[in-house]
């Protein structure tokens, strides 16, 4: 925790706003917040987050100035907009590739929370805020995919709005609400670019909570142990300011590598081509960030059964506090639950890779076999289906969070803590 602000006002139109409106102790407060010495460049992403989002929004809002919310002249004006607007081109490709950065970066934060534990007492609101915020990112990823009226976006939105109909009672009614009417269109398009617009600022809102929670609770730390000394902390200014001023630079380096050099190479080809009802892709896909959910809503045949297992699978984020019984936070001491980790995050690329290709297709070939096609004999290979190997994923992935942490957590015999985060560095553990 904080603890009670220090800050003294030396001038008197310093003093008059302190008593009115004390922003500036506010900021002076947040720059001299004592975090755990021992944080490491994990931790930058919080940082680089909030550039993300300020970024979207900033650019987003110019694009709304160009972009026209209509089947019939959608698509051209995002090409408008590339070709024709003055820096267009850098806007809409700013835009575009810091959504996908965006969610690389709450991915890899969010991956950090789940290794060190940061989920875990006193955060359990923190991290469901974080859930939260999550969540609002893939509504607002999702409204934003349909708004170039591409192709993929067409369709995309024709296939996720079609599974709530399988919601009982409620589906088709709901489904209804999303489009505006009885299938994809001009409504759709208008009130999805609405909402799309409008959640950045919720996300704004909860992002504030976010860092409000995390100024009272205090920062978790990559040994998991509490602070027990003002020698276990440093102020946040110069210190981490410099740190993450250095990983937000190289993190921006990788940002302008895909503006300027490969600005389309995180979407999808079909998506430059004009949506049309009357044509079908071969192969509809969601973008890269919601492809393991993807893969998961496709592993089961049941429609509504998906539907359940993916939302599931978000919802299982918010009750991990409550899942995982370790007494221990930081996996750095819980070498089995640290293997287990491991393992499950690769069955996430796993799920992402299933999510990209047809769930019939073979991932993996053991073998061919002959058989007979029209009187000849053919070889036909034998191997695991996408699908197959998205069954795999959906298994484990809700094993880790529903049986290992919680067997783990009354099973595992861990590591010794140490006594203080200045020791542990000290020691070389920190």
């Amino acid at each position: 925790m904080s603890g009670p602000s220090t800050y003294e006002p030396k001038y008197a139109a310093a003093k008059w706003m302190d008593k009115r409106l004390p922003i500036i102790r506010m900021g002076v407060d947040f720059m001299g917040f004592p975090s755990p010495r021992n944080l490491n460049y994990w931790y930058a992403f919080g940082g680089i987050l909030s550039l993300c989002l300020m970024s979207q929004i900033l650019t987003g809002i110019i694009l709304a100035m160009h972009y026209t919310p209509h089947v019939d002249m959608a698509f051209d004006s995002v090409q408008r907009i590339r070709r024709d607007v003055p820096f267009g081109w850098l806007l809409q490709s700013m835009h575009a590739v810091g959504a996908s950065m965006f969610f690389l970066a709450v991915y890899i934060h969010m991956f950090r929370g789940l290794f060190y534990g940061s989920y875990k007492a006193p955060r359990e609101l923190l991290w469901i805020i974080g859930c939260a915020i999550y969540l609002a990112m893939m509504a607002t990823g999702f409204l934003g995919y349909t708004l170039p009226w591409g192709q993929m976006s067409f369709w995309g939105a024709t296939v996720i709005t079609g599974f709530f109909g399988a919601i009982p009672f409620v589906g088709e009614s709901l489904q209804q609400w999303l489009l505006g009417g009885y299938s994809v269109g001009n409504p759709t398009l208008q009130r999805f670019f609405s909402l799309h617009y409008l959640l950045p600022f919720v996300i704004a809102a909860l992002v504030a909570l976010h860092v409000w929670a995390v100024h009272h609770v205090g920062q978790n730390n990559p040994i998991g142990i509490d602070v027990k000394t003002k020698e276990d902390t440093l102020p946040f200014h110069p210190f981490y300011t410099m740190k993450d001023g250095f990983a937000i630079a190289v993190f921006l380096m990788i940002f302008a590598l895909f503006v300027f050099y490969l600005p389309d190479a995180l979407g999808h080809a079909d998506n430059y081509q004009r949506a049309d009802p009357m044509k079908t892709p071969p192969h509809i896909v969601p973008e890269w960030y919601f492809l393991p959910f993807y893969a998961i809503l496709r592993a089961v045949p049941d429609k509504l059964l998906g539907i359940i297992l993916m939302f599931g699978a978000i919802v299982v984020l918010f009750v991990l506090p409550w899942l995982d019984t370790a007494k221990v936070r930081s996996m750095r001491f819980r070498p089995t639950t640290r293997r287990f980790f491991y393992i499950f995050l690769f069955m996430c690329f796993i799920l992402g890779w299933c999510g990209g290709n047809s769930p019939d297709d073979l991932a993996f070939t053991f073998g061919h076999k002959n058989v007979m096609v029209d009187g000849h004999e053919v070889s036909e290979a034998i191997g695991m289906t996408f699908k197959t190997l998205s069954r795999i994923g959906t298994i484990y992935y809700f094993g880790f969070f529903l049986f290992l942490l919680p067997v783990l957590g009354w099973i595992e015999k861990t590591k010794k803590l140490p006594d203080s985060i200045t020791k542990a560095i000290h020691d070389g553990e920190a």
